[in-house]
């Protein structure tokens, strides 16, 4: 079934598509989890063309329509279908441009509609409560949590871009951040009085903490894991525990919920749409338009609060 991946198995990764993974890195700066994307839609496919006798390479445009059927068949949502045909384009124009192949059997392959979902975001108030239920915590975590939730609600950072600071990411006065986001750009973002203090706070606990003669650790957030950070999945699960905490419903809390609650707020209190997306590191303006149904939403408050013919 393709939906599970089970080609995965049965499919060696093909030269070329390590080639391609390496082009995307080194060209084209994509990151760690993009490229892990691209490696697993694109074995997936090698493993449904070995199962027709075909390697990778050598795919006709009918072996990819058929492919894209078997994972609409599977019930992947159309965003999952867009996603992997984008994978297997870049691949294939790759391919042509190493002269690999004299033809791109992509080309001409439809993608499937996407319609826009607006994003979901929490309320001012809902946020308010999450902030609290973090600084009802005591102690070491306590401060730790504070301090990733105040950053993240007061940058909008990506949850990568957040548990992957550095202690040098921070200027020295304590304004601003220095972020590395997708395909190695950097941006400053500038940080609010609260998230400013909780990461003071933060620091005096983790220096109060920190045992003598062990090496300090380069990351504002330590784990104990390999990529030597607090985990993706680990903050997920401390802000599960918050939204329990503070009676919200917690499959409507998550990181990412957090950075479209920030985008959506700093909308509705004025900030505009090219400040929002340098903050927010999008490299397209469009990308940052969806917060916009913010903005429609106050519009509609005002005539319904302020137009004379409203109030009849």
């Amino acid at each position: 079934m393709v939906g599970s991946r089970t080609y995965r198995e049965v499919a060696p990764p093909s030269r070329h598509l390590e080639s391609f993974l390496e082009m995307m890195a080194a060209e084209r700066g994509a990151a760690r989890n993009t490229l892990a994307a691209y490696r697993r839609d694109l074995v997936d496919l090698s493993g449904f063309l070995k199962r027709r006798g075909r390697p990778l390479e050598a795919a006709d445009a009918q072996n990819i329509r058929d492919y894209l059927a078997a994972v609409r068949a599977a019930g992947n949502k159309a965003t999952t279908q867009a996603r992997r045909l984008s994978a297997i384009r870049q691949f294939y124009a790759f391919l042509l441009a190493e002269a690999v192949r004299s033809d791109d059997p992509s080309h001409l392959i439809d993608a499937p509609k996407i319609g826009q979902a607006l994003p979901k975001y929490l309320s001012e108030d809902e946020v308010d409560r999450l902030i609290a239920a973090a600084r009802a915590q005591d102690g070491l975590i306590g401060a730790r949590t504070v301090a990733l939730l105040e950053l993240l609600y007061a940058t909008g950072l990506r949850v990568s871009e957040l548990v992957g600071l550095k202690l040098t990411n921070i200027a020295r006065n304590g304004q601003t951040l220095t972020v590395i986001g997708k395909g190695s750009k950097e941006r400053m973002v500038p940080l609010s009085d609260p998230a400013r203090d909780a990461v003071a706070t933060w620091l005096k606990a983790r220096d109060a903490a920190h045992e003598k003669g062990k090496p300090k650790s380069t990351f504002l957030f330590p784990g104990g894991g390999r990529e030597g950070h607090l985990p993706r999945a680990a903050f997920n699960d401390i802000l599960k525990e918050l939204a329990r905490a503070a009676d919200i419903d917690e499959a409507r809390v998550s990181p990412h919920v957090l950075r479209h609650s920030f985008a959506s707020h700093m909308l509705a209190h004025g900030a505009d749409l090219r400040s929002l997306q340098q903050m927010l590191g999008h490299a397209d303006i469009s990308t940052t338009q969806i917060y916009t149904h913010v903005l429609d939403e106050r519009l509609k408050r005002l005539v319904e609060q302020s137009h004379p013919l409203a109030k009849l």
